[in-house]
């Protein structure tokens, strides 16, 4: 089941202090495990987060940003908010889309102002709340700083915070939104960003049926079994945890896509030993994030499998897990591909694409 805590009551480094329990607390724990839209509240009070069983501590600095009904509620509008962009047309949720574990499906790359091309797949965004970096590379990691880079950058938003404030600073709705959130009606760049950021940190998705599996309330079938066990032998060294993602960076010996020129964790750290290694992402909701890796290259679970077992190329950062034995890859015949996948599949979690709490 989760465990419901009051924000407030965690520190920077996500310990947990002591909780007092009244009728009241208890009232609205159970009220926001409902579905119901969230709306801003005349006097604002922190957001109950839900804390999986067996999730790592939270890593979102709660000291720093207090997460609360109003802010969420803000940071939501926000998100879906075209005016954060130059010519008002591209909000965050553009290339994430909440069906699709908020990825843009279908694109190799993010698609942004005036059709320009990015250069990365969009990563879902999911359980935020607990990651130590974010992005591919790494570049990342205070999630009350994330939303700043797709804001500005010239193929994404292309915008800037003072330009974002000023259009918001106009709009008589979000003068109230911020003075129910933040105290006062002052607009300012750094209150977007931490109210963009407290609503993606409510935005946790733990609620597949791997998860039902555990606590006991479903079972898997046979071949989704095989696939748990075909998993836990070849995958879970690098998608580990309940997060399934040791969060490191990896190169797999993928060929370097001349179109993007992107080397990855290399172009934050200008070291050779870090060319072409990537951010592990996490499996959950894979089976809706097609397509795959970071530049896209993949659009189905069978060819992402192909190419660990088959289309490994080797290089002197290939990581060690994929060059064992004198094998390149990880041997897998079809059968097992087919196991493994179908347990994949049992990270979806419907519940989570579909909750109006993250909504348009």
């Amino acid at each position: 089941m989760f465990i419901m805590i009051n924000a407030a009551a965690i520190s920077k480094r996500g310990q947990f202090r002591p909780l007092w329990i009244s009728f009241i607390f208890i009232v609205l724990t159970f009220s926001s495990c409902s579905d119901e839209v969230i709306e801003p509240l005349e006097k604002d009070k922190a957001y109950n987060m839900e804390m999986p069983s067996g999730f790592p501590e939270i890593t979102f600095d709660i000291t720093g940003n207090p997460i609360t009904v109003n802010g969420v509620a803000l940071g939501k509008k926000l998100f879906y908010e075209g005016r954060l962009s130059r010519n008002n047309t591209i909000s965050c949720g553009f290339c994430h889309i909440q069906e699709y574990a908020f990825t843009h499906h279908g694109h190799p790359v993010s698609h942004g102002i005036d059709d320009k091309l990015g250069i990365r797949n969009a990563p879902p965004i999911q359980n935020m709340a607990f990651l130590r970096n974010y992005t591919w590379d790494g570049v990342s990691h205070h999630l009350d700083e994330r939303s700043l880079v797709p804001i500005t950058t010239d193929f994404e938003m292309d915008s800037s915070l003072p330009e974002a404030a000023g259009k918001l600073n106009a709009d008589a709705k979000y003068k109230k939104m911020f003075a129910a959130a933040f105290g006062d009606e002052n607009i300012t760049g750094d209150r977007i960003l931490k109210a963009l950021s407290q609503f993606m940190a409510t935005m946790v998705s733990a609620d597949s049926k791997y998860d039902r599996y555990k606590k006991g309330n479903t079972v898997l079938s046979n071949e989704e079994i095989q696939g748990m066990t075909l998993f836990q032998k070849k995958c879970s060294s690098c998608h580990s945890g309940e997060l399934f993602t040791d969060e490191s960076f990896r190169n797999t010996g993928m060929y370097y896509n001349t179109q993007f020129k992107d080397a990855g964790r290399y172009r934050v750290t200008l070291d050779q030993v870090d060319w072409m290694k990537f951010r592990v992402p996490s499996l959950r909701n894979v089976e809706y994030t097609a397509p795959y890796m970071h530049d896209g290259r993949f659009y189905t679970l069978e060819a992402v499998l192909n190419f660990y077992s088959d289309n490994v190329e080797d290089n002197p950062n290939l990581d060690p897990q994929l060059k064992q034995d004198e094998h390149l890859g990880i041997p897998m015949n079809t059968q097992e591909k087919q196991f493994i996948i179908a347990f994949l599949k049992t990270l979806s979690d419907k519940t989570f694409i579909s909750n109006p709490k993250f909504a348009e």
